[in-house]
């Protein structure tokens, strides 16, 4: 069965993505969705288009939505599609999909114990890609480095988040005043002007100092 991942994609992105699946043909497909509204939009586009749509909870808050074209028992007339009916908001007036930036300055996440906050830390970045809406990008500067360099399980989380289309952005400078730029194991190195940039250009920015 042809699966079409769409975790890490807003609203409403998923929906036409199904869409696209049903006019080419396709008679039955998954799409995978990360976050409770992309789910319950595409299962409405599904019923409008009087598919069967299964609903699966997978591990880590993600869903698997099967469709199949064979019309329901209970089929009605097909609703028109609009593209507006399945936008969506998150709590707070942010929209699923809008540019949000995470910053990691440190590599250390509160005051007491720089080795706690190092764990701390480690938690927060594998959290991500629980948290709706995913991110554009992250960036690293100062200490925060460490974690593109450093075996973990943020690192393990930042390189899944780069296959879904995060980008991940570290400070050069930072790198070579760690002594850390041959070890940069995911993301690309930036510069101060793409950081202040994105920044700028963010819907919202998010750090955890």
């Amino acid at each position: 069965m042809n699966q079409i991942d769409c975790r890490g994609l807003g609203c409403p992105e998923p929906v036409l993505r199904a869409k696209a699946a049903l006019e080419q043909g396709a008679k039955s497909f998954e799409i995978l969705v990360d976050n409770e509204a992309a789910r319950d939009n595409v299962v409405r586009f599904g019923h409008s288009r009087n598919c069967m749509v299964e609903l699966t909870t997978l591990p880590g808050g993600s869903f698997r939505l099967s469709f199949s074209a064979d019309t329901r028992e209970d089929a009605g007339p097909s609703v028109p599609f609009d593209e507006a009916d399945y936008r969506c908001e998150i709590p707070g007036g942010l929209p699923v999909g809008s540019n949000l930036v995470y910053v990691i300055a440190s590599d250390c996440m509160g005051r007491g114990s720089d080795e706690l906050g190092w764990a701390l830390l480690q938690t927060y970045v594998a959290t991500i890609k629980d948290v709706s809406p995913q991110p554009s990008r992250i960036l690293f500067y100062n200490g925060g480095v460490k974690l593109v360099a450093t075996a973990g399980k943020a690192l393990e989380a930042l390189q899944a988040l780069e296959k879904k289309g995060v980008k991940i952005l570290s400070c050069g400078t930072c790198l070579d005043f760690f002594k850390l730029a041959k070890n940069l194991q995911v993301g690309t190195t930036t510069n101060m002007y793409e950081i202040m940039d994105s920044m700028a250009s963010a819907d919202r920015v998010v750090s955890p100092f």
